[in-house]
């Protein structure tokens, strides 16, 4: 246990340094969740002043797309950081914000084989119930899912993995060079209807925060949940 929480605390520090130096201001916290094959990073109070000036303007999508192209050239560096504190071989990274909460996560996933049965949550938490509304968010904005696969990280953390996601639209718009504009669609869809949903009931906490991205070339979705301690 001390040697995962040294782990975590290298982390964070690292991610809250390299944050800074590429653009220009770190997270006010950075919390860590470890559960191989997951690695699951959530920063928060993170927000640039130029960034929080182009949201007074109305212009999310451009914080948005400065984010992606900067992530994309420090993903190798985090890669590289997360084998040298901890030999993690990462296979796969994503990243999503949510800027009106001034948070985001940064997501790694390893070059191992994730096991469902070995991430269940609390007792209280109906799984096949949750995965329902799952399913059920997922039909709101698109269709039924080949899979929906539900894994906790820790007590707070909720990492949910949906396979065979896209529908034919989206499979044209992305083979035409218009991935990013999608995501920066499919974003604000997804957390509408998953606020639609109920999770919450479902969970027994409120979340606290929504994360998701897409692995386009393998129609794979992730959704991240934060929620709020026990009481």
């Amino acid at each position: 246990m001390a040697k995962e929480k040294t782990t975590q605390s290298e982390i964070g520090s690292f991610i809250s340094t390299l944050m800074r130096d590429t653009f220009g201001k770190g997270p006010t916290s950075v919390y860590v969740a470890i559960s191989r094959p997951f690695i699951a990073i959530h920063l928060r109070g993170f927000l640039t002043p130029t960034e929080n000036i182009l949201l007074k303007q109305n212009e999310p999508n451009r914080v948005l797309k400065i984010r992606d192209l900067l992530m994309t050239g420090v993903m190798p560096e985090i890669k590289l950081a997360l084998w040298k504190i901890g030999e993690f071989d990462v296979k796969e990274m994503y990243a999503d914000w949510h800027l009106e909460e001034k948070s985001g996560i940064i997501i790694a996933l390893l070059n191992e084989e994730a096991d469902e049965s070995k991430f269940k949550g609390p007792s209280e938490v109906d799984e096949e119930a949750l995965r329902k509304e799952l399913i059920y968010a997922s039909v709101k904005a698109q269709k039924v899912p080949g899979a929906t696969e539900i894994y906790w990280l820790n007590d707070r953390t909720v990492l949910v993995q949906r396979v065979e996601i896209l529908v034919a639209i989206e499979k044209e718009l992305i083979k035409n060079g218009f991935a990013e504009e999608l995501k920066i669609a499919k974003r604000p869809l997804e957390r509408k209807v998953l606020a639609e949903v109920q999770l919450e009931t479902v969970l027994k906490r409120n979340i606290v925060d929504t994360f998701v991205e897409w692995n386009f070339e393998t129609d794979k979705a992730f959704t991240v949940f934060i929620l709020e301690p026990k009481k």
